[in-house]
Order: C-alpha cells, then sequence, then structure tokens
C-alpha cells in the first residue's frame, strides 16, 4: 500500500545522508587507558574535536591533561563558520554554521540557551511547507477513517492474494480520492533526524554552549547528572516535557493512521526509547526538541482550525 516510487526516494536520501554524516563525526576525548573523559559536573563525555575553546578552568585542566592543545583553537566569542580545518561535508555544511549562529545569536540574546530556542523555532519555520502537508495529511486521514474502516471489515477473513491485492488497490484509490501520502508522515521525521544530530554535535563540540545555563539547567549537563543537584526539579521537568511533547506529537500525526495494528503502539515505543536518550542526552536537546514538538503541536491545531473554518465557508 506504500507507493514504492516514494520508498525509492526516500531509501537514496537515507544513503546520501549516511554518506554525508559519515565525512565527519564528533570525536570523544580518551584518557591514556582509551577511557572517555567524562566532565563530572555535567556528565557529559567531553569531545576531542571542540571548535573553539572552554572556559571553565576544570575542563581546561582536564583537555590539557589528556594533551589536547586549546590554545590553538580560537575563542568560542571569535569563532567563525569557516574557521579551522576542513572536516568533511557534514561538518562544514552543518556542524561549523549552526554552532556559529548558536554563538552569534547568543551573544546578541546574552544567552545559548535562549538562542538554541530562537534557533529551533527559525529552522521549524523554513520547514513549515514541508511540515504543514503532514499536519493536513493527518486531517485527511481522519476524513477517510470510516471508509477505511469499511474496506478493512470488508476483507477482514480473506486472507488469500486475490483478497489482499484487491483491498491494496481499494486502499490506494481511496488515498488517492483524499490525496493522502500513507508516507507523508515519515518525510518531517526523516529531516529531524539529522537536525538533531546536527544540534548534537553542536552542542556537545562547542565549550561556550555546553558550559551555558537556562533557568536552572546547565545546558551540557545530562538529567541523570542533573536530578543529582539542587536544581533536580528542572531537569524531571525537561524530561517530563520531552515524553509528554513526543507523545502527543506522535500521536496527531498519525491519527486515523490506523490500518495496521502495529502501528497503534508506535507513539508509545517512540516516546519510551526518546525519554530513554533524554536521560543520558545534554539538558540543550531536551530543549530543542521540546522546542520543535511544540512548534508542530501549535501548527497542527492551526492548520485544523483553518480546515473547520474553510468547511463551513
Amino acid at each position: 500500500m506504500i507507493n514504492k516510487k516514494l520508498m525509492k526516494k526516500i531509501r537514496i536520501v537515507l544513503i546520501i545522508l549516511l554518506l554525508i554524516i559519515s565525512t565527519g563525526c564528533t570525536k570523544t576525548l580518551k584518557d591514556s587507558n582509551k577511557n572517555p573523559v567524562k566532565n563530572k559536573l555535567t556528565g557529559q563525555n567531553l569531545t576531542k574535536n571542540i571548535l573553539c575553546q572552554p572556559t571553565d578552568k576544570k575542563t581546561i585542566e582536564l583537555y590539557k591533561k589528556n594533551k589536547v592543545e586549546i590554545n590553538k583553537l580560537p575563542k568560542c566569542s571569535e569563532f567563525k563558520a569557516t574557521t579551522g580545518k576542513y572536516e568533511g561535508l557534514w561538518t562544514s555544511i552543518f556542524i561549523k554554521p549552526l554552532a556559529f549562529i548558536l554563538l552569534w545569536l547568543g551573544k546578541i540574546v546574552k544567552n545559548n540557551g535562549i538562542s538554541l530556542i530562537i534557533v529551533s523555532l527559525i529552522i521549524r519555520l523554513i520547514a513549515y511547507p514541508i511540515t504543514k502537508k503532514t499536519a493536513l495529511q493527518s486531517e485527511q486521514m481522519k476524513k477517510a477513517q470510516p471508509e477505511i474502516k469499511k474496506i478493512q471489515n470488508k476483507y477482514k477473513d480473506k486472507q488469500d492474494q486475490e483478497s489482499m491485492m484487491k483491498q491494496s488497490q481499494e486502499m490506494m484509490m481511496l488515498y488517492k480520492k483524499y490525496n493522502i501520502s500513507p508516507m507523508a508522515g515519515c518525510i518531517f521525521s526523516m529531516i529531524q533526524l539529522p537536525l538533531f544530530i546536527a544540534f548534537l554535535e553542536a552542542v556537545q563540540r562547542t565549550p561556550a554552549i555546553f558550559e551555558d545555563k537556562l533557568i536552572g539547567l546547565q545546558l551540557g549537563t545530562t538529567p541523570t547528572i542533573g536530578i543529582t543537584t539542587s536544581t533536580w526539579f528542572m531537569y524531571f521537568l525537561i524530561i517530563i516535557l520531552v515524553g509528554g511533547t513526543t507523545f502527543y506529537t506522535f500521536k496527531m500525526n498519525m491519527a486515523g493512521n490506523n490500518q495496521d495494528p502495529n502501528m497503534k503502539m508506535m507513539p508509545i515505543y517512540m516516546t519510551i526509547t526518546i525519554v530513554i536518550m533524554a536521560f543520558v542526552m545534554p539538558s540543550a536537546l531536551g530543549i530543542y526538541w521540546i522546542t520543535s514538538n511544540l512548534f508542530t503541536i501549535v501548527q497542527s491545531i492551526i492548520v485544523k482550525r483553518s480546515k473547520e473554518a474553510n468547511g463551513k465557508a
């Protein structure tokens, strides 16, 4: 039932993406015993190929102790997208420009956490035409749901190949009638993955970002470590908001897409996976994820109301 041409395009995009990402990535700083060097304050495995100089004394000591020549690096306040040697397409096209924009905007708003939120919103606004289509698809799926159930019930007890082919044909005709693409909900998910990785690497490779704080949260601190500090409530709040907004977002995007029983559990599986990841990721990534999800939720509400208003007109 899934458009084969679309699946082929998705595979090509994923292959290209993997090739780009493989040309440059974060390298973990390791000690003489080949063990990752961890910043005890943040719970973060320090990055060997940082883009600019750290300012925290203990962090500086850890880098010097493990023979990283941080003096050769520019100060984060002087970092530019073209700074340093060429490290591959991924770093040159995504990581350095993103780190530069975050730092530049951070200087203007006086906080790199706020900068991260603003950049997240700007990216979502740029991607709005794509995400709007996803929201519209969800609404169309809801509209088509009665007819989808009718087809499912018609072939409920028929497992022969001919019946399955007829069911598939009728479903595709129904999708065409309502202008639905079964894979539309996955398009932005594919865009989200490289964006998430890019933000992760930009945070981990830029000391000025992972050393900064926002409403009691140290951006480089993982919630696993953060819940042991005096501001533990804020780290718990991050996890709760990540889980809640993720579940609601997946639930909205998959509304009406119930032809596969396994799909009903997808929001729960994905939410659990992302919440587990959120515990060990820098809090900055949690802030980015929450901001992105809230944008999706607001956008879906706007699209739904707009569609209802047009329907009444």
